[in-house]
């Protein structure tokens, strides 16, 4: 015998912050967020920064953790931190990157 599937609420699936229309803006803020984080490299990048003690990570620290090339890993910095989700601090002659909590924050009220 086949299973009937049940209807699905999606209303009551849906991530919270989709239970109501977006405004155009808000859906092209949300897909450029969105597609910033869609990169398992990205990824790494915003784990391993939020791990750190201080929050912060350098270039150097990040393209050894993750085994790629420091232009890599540029490329992918400037892109999360384009769309503001990371902040950069330049020290000498090293950029420190932090998560920027205000639009990460953002992000997750729309996705929990």
């Amino acid at each position: 015998m086949i299973p009937i599937p049940l209807p699905v609420n999606v209303a009551q699936c849906a991530p919270a912050g989709l239970s109501s229309p977006l405004e155009r803006k808000q859906a092209e803020e949300l897909t450029r967020l969105l597609k910033a984080i869609a990169d398992p490299t990205r990824l790494q990048i915003l784990s391993l920064i939020n791990a750190q003690p201080d929050g912060r990570a350098c270039v150097c620290d990040l393209a050894e953790a993750i085994s790629v090339s420091q232009p890599t890993i540029s490329h992918h910095l400037k892109t999360l931190t384009s769309v503001g989700l990371l902040e950069r601090e330049k020290r000498g002659t090293w950029a420190w990157y932090s998560i920027n909590q205000q639009q990460w924050q953002s992000l997750a009220d729309v996705v929990s």
